[in-house]
């Protein structure tokens, strides 16, 4: 018989894929399957010797996903929408599949509602202290757990620090005391312990929004598969809201006191058909969904916090510390030598005035307190204390620098207090006093953590210890305090700048008020003037309600 050419056997074998091939001393392969260890060896051809190439089936075309339910995100239905890709490794912070619970949409709404009709964008006063209330109870008095002790403190300074709107003037120290209420209140939903997750913390409502996004869009989507009665409650609303309004006008028609008690808690509208409500509206409930967001499905920054250091021997940090330690010591000793001498020393050595001597060192002070505190933070993160000779060595090396340290902040905020005694108190002046002051109490915080070597509590500390110096700042109403020395100095010296201090805000103005005319008239004149005749009670502020009806005279 005539001999079969190879390539006629190839050709069958690739018609026929499931049948044995046995001529080629190879197993019999269900088609479609490509695994090498049972498919059998390529013939080859007789003409060139190479391997066939054998045909293979189509690989099946991808199972078309089902189309999206109405009302329903794309993304949770398994269509062609993309999934939003996380930011964080799930084990960091989870992407959940869940919605927002309906209390949380009901919250935010609330919060929306309080916010729109509170918040003022020209006078800030009890208004912001309601709409953060509602902010915060939007995204804590929602969540499913109870909530920790640290997330309570946090929550409270919040509230403290805006609170400080209605009862201060000063733009400068109530946006200080706003920005420190922001900040507390991303901790008070995120519960970071370490420096890491504080500072991940405070940084993740960068990150959050499209979460929150979707968060709210499931949310919303279930309400509808649930027909939860959006229009009955939404028909209830507008029906309470007529009826309101039209027994509301008769009641102010009748009665001229009622209708200015409705016309005073009622917002002012604003130019345009209620847009700048409607924006408003729409911030503070986008925040308290963000905040609700954030402590619902609370991220765990804290596991990326390193958990190992590298250590280094104990005289690789202990002699840098000792040589630091002299320095400062030195340092402190002339500064009790100036305090004993006072100006004659300081003449007779540096030939300059007390004041002079003061002006110039204090913002290197401020510099080395600083540069202390970040040399403090690296000895702590590679000491060793692996025996007891380094914990010994390092619990006196640091105790030894922050008592030092200590001292210095006290040379700097006397010099200061020198300087404001020679030259006027200054809102900059008094602002950095407060702020090297509360470096003062984070070096006592580090050295008791050194004695006990365990310092877990100690970022919370740090941030609180800023929360509360801004606090203590607001208690001592600085403008006020400007003022009240300002016109001492005036009594004592008859020197006064007039025109800084009729810059300053409605708290400086019982201060001021003491000032025999035409000074008085000239530093009040101003300050008066920006006052508004009548406010809300939205926007109320107890230092422009105490100085509103003051007399003042021509300047």
């Amino acid at each position: 018989m005539p001999e079969k050419d190879p390539a006629e056997d190839q050709a069958a074998q690739a018609a026929e894929p499931g049948k044995s091939a046995t001529a080629s001393g190879g197993f019999a392969s269900p088609a479609g399957d490509t695994s090498a260890a049972t498919r059998p060896p390529a013939p080859r051809t007789a003409l060139t010797g190479t391997t066939a190439t054998t045909a293979r089936p189509p690989a099946p075309a991808p199972a078309a996903r089902p189309p999206a339910a109405p009302g329903q995100p794309a993304w949770a239905s398994g269509s062609s929408w993309p999934a939003p890709q996380p930011v964080w490794s799930p084990e960091v912070w989870p992407l959940t599949r869940d919605g927002a619970p309906p209390r949380v949409l009901l919250a935010a709404v609330a919060a929306g509602g309080i916010g729109a009709a509170t918040l003022v964008t020209d006078r800030l006063g009890l208004g912001i202290v309601l709409a953060a209330t509602a902010v915060l109870g939007a995204a804590l008095a929602t969540r499913p757990h109870t909530l920790r002790h640290r997330q309570v403190a946090f929550a409270a300074l919040t509230l403290a620090l805006t609170s400080v709107a209605a009862i201060r003037s000063a733009g400068w120290l109530v946006g200080l005391c706003l920005l420190g209420a922001v900040l507390t209140g991303i901790l008070s939903v995120t519960a970071g312990r370490t420096w890491t997750g504080l500072g991940l913390g405070a940084l993740s409502p960068l990150t959050a929004p499209l979460r929150t996004f979707t968060w709210t869009v499931r949310g919303t989507s279930r309400l509808k598969r649930r027909r939860f009665p959006v229009v009955r409650a939404l028909l209830v609303a507008a029906v309470s809201l007529t009826l309101l309004t039209i027994f509301g006008a008769l009641f102010a028609g009748a009665d001229p006191v009622f209708a200015e008690l409705v016309g005073n808690l009622l917002p002012r509208p604003e130019p345009g058909p209620g847009v700048g409500r409607v924006v408003l509206f729409a911030f503070a409930a986008g925040v308290a969904l963000l905040a609700a967001t954030l402590a619902h499905q609370a991220p765990d920054f804290d596991a990326l916090a390193p958990t190992t250091r590298p250590t280094r021997p104990r005289l690789e940090w202990a002699i840098p510390l000792t040589a630091l330690n002299l320095l400062f010591a030195g340092f402190v000793g002339v500064q009790l030598v100036v305090l004993a001498d006072g100006d004659r020393y300081v003449r007779r050595t540096a030939g300059l005035t007390y004041a002079d001597y003061a002006r110039q060192g204090f913002w290197q002070l401020l510099a080395v307190t600083a540069l202390t505190l970040l040399v403090i933070a690296v000895v702590v993160r590679i000491a060793g204390r692996a025996t007891r000779g380094d914990r010994i060595a390092l619990r006196t090396l640091l105790g030894l620098l922050c008592l030092l340290s200590a001292l210095v902040v006290a040379s700097a905020l006397r010099r200061m207090w020198l300087y404001e005694d020679a030259y006027g108190f200054t809102r900059l002046r008094v602002l950095v006093q407060a702020v090297e002051l509360g470096l003062g109490v984070v070096f006592g915080l580090i050295a008791v953590a050194g004695l006990r070597l365990e310092a877990r509590w100690l970022p919370r500390a740090v941030l609180a210890t800023g929360a509360l110096t801004l606090l203590g700042l607001a208690a001592l109403n600085p403008d006020g305090f400007i003022a009240d020395h300002n016109v001492t100095r005036y009594e004592r010296t008859g020197r006064i700048d007039v025109g800084y201090l009729s810059g300053l805000s409605a708290d400086a103005i019982p201060a001021l008020d003491r000032l025999p005319e035409p000074r008085r008239a000239c530093a009040l004149g101003p300050l008066l003037y920006d006052l508004p005749d009548h406010e809300p009670w939205y926007s109320a502020n107890l230092s422009r309600s105490r100085a509103r009806d003051l007399p003042v005279g021509p300047c």
